[in-house]
């Protein structure tokens, strides 16, 4: 995958980058039962209609693909790799030559169809892609899908991130995570090796808001540009207080100092 600017034959299209997907397959009939109907971002409550998360509604139908983020022991067959429309990676699609079954798995970076990707805890070697608890990764390692327990919960998982083991003890293993924080995990956490795909991600330009429409954005209007009654700004009154959301909390946050009359 690189990225493609687009002809600047208008002003909707002379910023535009975007991804090519030609290398990504697409989604096959026999693979429709890792998939599960539509899922509509409308930012409305479903009994009273109200708007429960501002600049959300519209978009695309997309179906849900299910993902597989079990600890179980596994060995898989890389099929292809897939466009998800609910997440910024991209998903491959394995066949578990244990179980007989098809999954989703978020893609590792490097890992092409044909590769075998392994999960379990006694690994003699590691590779790209295998999954495996934190103590037999070695200290410096890059990895991602990171487990909080032994069972539940993944982080790290959006494109092109990964974590970093710092140091290891024998109970408590230490990682920085994207945001640079470093945060302790059990020695029996599972993690991926290597990092998660779609690198260039955060280099695409949309180039006009019909693409933003599509995903489901709204726009977002300025509070000096509402009446008094919607919001704190409304009334274009141009100052005369700091600057605070629609319902007067502070955006810069919460002044502490006290000052001493």
């Amino acid at each position: 995958m690189f990225l493609k600017k687009a002809v600047p034959i208008n002003n909707s299209s002379r910023h535009k980058l975007k991804l090519t997907k030609n290398l990504l397959s697409k989604s096959s009939k026999f693979l429709k039962q890792i998939k599960k109907g539509f899922k509509n971002v409308s930012g409305r409550s479903t009994t009273s209609g109200h708007i429960t998360t501002r600049h959300k509604g519209g978009g695309v139908k997309k179906n849900y693909r299910f993902i597989n983020f079990s600890n179980l022991n596994s060995v898989n067959l890389v099929l292809t790799t897939i466009y998800d429309p609910n997440r910024s990676a991209f998903v491959s699609t394995n066949y578990d030559l244990l179980s007989k079954q098809f999954c989703n798995t978020i893609a590792t970076h490097l890992v092409y169809p044909g590769s075998i990707v392994i999960c379990s805890d006694n690994i003699s070697e590691l590779k790209l892609g295998y999954r495996t608890s934190l103590h037999n990764i070695p200290t410096g390692s890059v990895i991602h899908n990171i487990s909080l327990n032994e069972n539940k919960g993944v982080i790290v998982r959006s494109a092109g991130t990964f974590g970093q083991i710092v140091q290891k003890t024998l109970l408590i293993c230490k990682i920085k995570l994207p945001s640079g924080r470093i945060k302790d995990f059990s020695i029996k956490s599972y993690a991926t090796v290597g990092v998660v795909s779609n690198l260039q991600n955060n280099l695409v330009i949309t180039g006009k808001a019909g693409t933003s429409r599509l995903l489901g954005n709204r726009p977002s209007v300025r509070g000096i540009a509402m009446n008094p009654v919607d919001h704190p700004h409304g009334g274009r009154t141009n100052g005369g207080m700091p600057s605070v959301t629609p319902w007067g909390k502070p955006t810069k946050g919460k002044p502490t100092v006290k000052y001493k009359n």
